[in-house]
């Protein structure tokens, strides 16, 4: 079945309309902490191998598998929409059933001069926080090796 796409208000529509959905935010702990949808809870896809270069996080799905229920309704974004897509697809290998990818992501997507082509959640007025509070818990639990 076809990964679902939504853009930033749409995606905010559909975490409004289901409760026990969750926004699964792939970024980097750094970008994560800089600004991210209310709620938001965080597993990078990718991780910070240099300056300027990344790499799998090869415990992306491990991480996930522990702290998501595989049935839950996920809304999974990133800066843009492509390590966003590429979770998604990551997840639904694991056997997650209910994924949506945010086109846009955070950030929004971009064309080749740079235009801004689908505005990002923070772009749209939708709900951000820097509050790392819960937001962190996967986070903090990869890193506790649950």
């Amino acid at each position: 079945m076809p990964i679902k796409q939504q853009v930033p208000p749409e995606a905010y529509e559909t975490l409004k309309q289901n409760p026990d959905a969750l926004y699964l935010d792939v970024r980097t702990e750094g970008e994560f902490a800089a600004g991210h949808a209310a709620g938001a809870i965080n597993i990078p896809v990718m991780v910070a191998k240099g300056p300027g270069q990344m790499q799998l996080n090869l415990d992306f799905v491990e991480v996930a598998e522990k702290v998501i229920p595989k049935g839950k309704k996920l809304v999974v974004g990133c800066m843009a929409g492509g390590r966003s897509q590429r979770a998604c697809e990551m997840l639904e290998d694991a056997g997650f059933t209910d994924l949506t990818n945010v086109v846009g992501g955070f950030g929004g997507q971009r064309d080749q001069s740079g235009q801004v082509v689908v505005a990002g959640w923070k772009e749209a007025g939708l709900p951000v926080t820097n509050d790392l509070g819960d937001a962190a818990y996967a986070a903090q639990k990869a890193k506790a090796g649950v």
